[in-house]
């Protein structure tokens, strides 16, 4: 009797067997990526149980990002090389993440800004993207900040779940767009809504100082220097609204 090693699958069992397409094993054929062990007298491919293996490795490498050329080219080599191919595309793949996580990070600014802008446009996304490109650790605003505060920044970020900071950018959003609405409307600054925005205002200031004092210190220094931010950082609020707060900040009790 033979053994299990020895049976011969044409290639539609053995796609069946291995969950690819007929076509695919085809196309591996054609590349020299995976060969089957034999023909039948009439032509068609012959895969043996062993080819799985093979299989495995080839969709292995695929998964992690190889092309199939490269996939070929380390098979064909010996283990040291395919160390370094797998050190190189963890790297290739390590920057791959850091442009993915800009890119959340400029639609998450463009939802942001959107939200609080008026007429939001085009062109404002365009820039959200530009500052986020040069900006992207956001090195110009430590200059505000003790040593102190930026260590306290750093702890705070790595804690803070990433929904919890999503919903505070909404948040900030729906508030500047209804803090804009009533200086647009006139409303006084010491009337019961405008403390209400205030005070909603403050929670959100809290929540992102954690409370303490040096980074509040900072924050107070960015915002008062507003004028000299980097010429495409899109400010989150005109003046008119931090004129506003300002002034319901003082009537509160």
């Amino acid at each position: 009797m033979k053994d299990a090693d020895d049976k011969l699958f044409q290639a539609r069992e053995f796609a069946e067997l291995t969950g690819v397409t007929v076509r695919t094993l085809h196309h591996y054929d054609r590349l020299g990526l995976l060969k089957p062990s034999r023909y039948s007298r009439a032509g068609y491919r012959l895969y043996r149980a062993s080819d799985v293996t093979r299989l495995e490795q080839i969709v292995a490498l695929k998964f992690i990002g190889f092309s199939l050329n490269e996939i070929r080219n380390i098979l064909n080599r010996n283990s040291i090389d395919l160390a370094t191919a797998l050190c190189q595309q963890r790297e290739a793949l390590t920057e791959k993440a850091k442009r993915l996580e800009l890119a959340i990070q400029a639609i998450e600014r463009a939802e942001y800004v959107i939200g609080a802008s008026r007429e939001p446009g085009w062109e404002m996304f365009i820039k959200i993207i530009e500052v986020i490109n040069m900006q992207q650790d956001m090195n110009w605003t430590k200059k505000y900040y003790s040593e102190e505060a930026q260590q306290e920044i750093g702890k705070r970020a790595a804690t803070i779940p990433h929904e919890v900071i999503e919903q505070s950018q909404r948040d900030w959003a729906i508030l500047i767009k209804e803090v804009d609405a009533a200086v647009s409307s006139g409303v006084d600054p010491a009337s019961e809504l405008a403390q209400g925005l205030a005070a909603r205002w403050s929670e959100l200031l809290k929540a992102f100082t954690g409370g303490n004092r040096e980074i509040q210190k900072g924050l107070n220094k960015m915002y008062a220097d507003r004028a000299n931010w980097p010429a495409l950082m899109p400010k989150p609020f005109s003046d008119e609204v931090q004129a506003f707060i300002i002034e319901a900040m003082k009537h509160r009790k």
